[in-house]
């Protein structure tokens, strides 16, 4: 069983490639049940998520402790995309899961082209930078998948350069300083046609009066900006002028990437 968390498609295609080749199954995990018992007797367990700020997203551990898992995977691995590193979202997640019950025995990078623009400095990656990251994406799924059927215990990923810096201080800074809704607003040339709300993962958004509402918990996956046909969601003034990406669909308004 395979279960991902993805706002803009880089998770969600790295999980449902790797279930199509290990012959697994790939759902999201934000729509598993917490009422009923999730058995993993014997089977392998994949939580495929983005990074933010060099780490597991609060969302994916807050929804993993609501889930009834019972009996003891055979083998159980994190696979993470990025813009460009981890830190040490690896140890970090590990431990999350022993407060669950969970070992997680290995963890597999993949950096994809990048999403987060929400900042001054931070951008899309340029076409050409975006090509090479999903022709590496798409040639090392297969090893990893030999990985994962093998059950090896490895960590396969890119730290950076201060990655216990990034993860364990940088990272909750972050969510203290940066991670909020109260800032995105649509322009006039919204059409009220509900996109938005349709894409994020979170149900955060509902439409008042046809135009979008954010209600407050929204761990800023960047869906509703991303996806909107009008490019009519703006994030204060930083992705103004940026450009839209989302897996199998980017604009052509890009300027040189810097990850995060």
């Amino acid at each position: 069983m395979i279960l991902h968390f993805s706002g803009c498609g880089n998770s969600r295609f790295v999980a449902q490639e790797l279930a199509a080749i290990v012959g697994d199954t790939a759902q999201p995990l934000l729509n598993t049940a917490t009422a009923e018992p999730l058995p993993l007797d014997g089977a392998a367990l994949g939580i495929v998520c983005p990074v933010y700020a060099w780490a597991v997203p609060r969302v994916v551990e807050e929804h993993l402790r609501r889930v009834a898992f019972t009996g003891t995977p055979a083998y159980c691995y994190l696979v993470c995309t990025c813009g460009d590193s981890v830190g040490r979202t690896p140890e970090r997640f590990a431990r999350s899961l022993r407060r669950i019950g969970l070992h997680l025995d290995a963890a597999f990078g993949f950096v994809m082209p990048e999403t987060y623009i929400n900042l001054p400095g931070f951008h899309l990656d340029s076409p050409e930078s975006e090509t090479r990251k999903l022709d590496a994406v798409r040639r090392r799924l297969p090893q990893v998948a030999r990985q994962i059927q093998r059950h090896e215990h490895i960590v396969d990923v890119r730290r950076g350069a201060v990655p216990r810096l990034t993860t364990y201080l940088v990272n909750p800074l972050f969510y203290r300083l940066f991670i909020t809704d109260r800032k995105f607003h649509v322009s006039d040339s919204c059409t009220g046609c509900g996109h938005c709300a349709d894409q994020c993962p979170l149900h955060n958004i509902s439409l008042d009066d046809g135009r979008p509402r954010w209600h407050g918990h929204c761990t800023n996956c960047m869906a509703c900006y991303h996806h909107c046909p009008e490019g009519a969601i703006q994030f204060g003034r930083a992705t103004q002028g940026k450009g839209q990406y989302y897996f199998g669909h980017s604009s052509e308004k890009k300027v040189h990437s810097r990850c995060f």
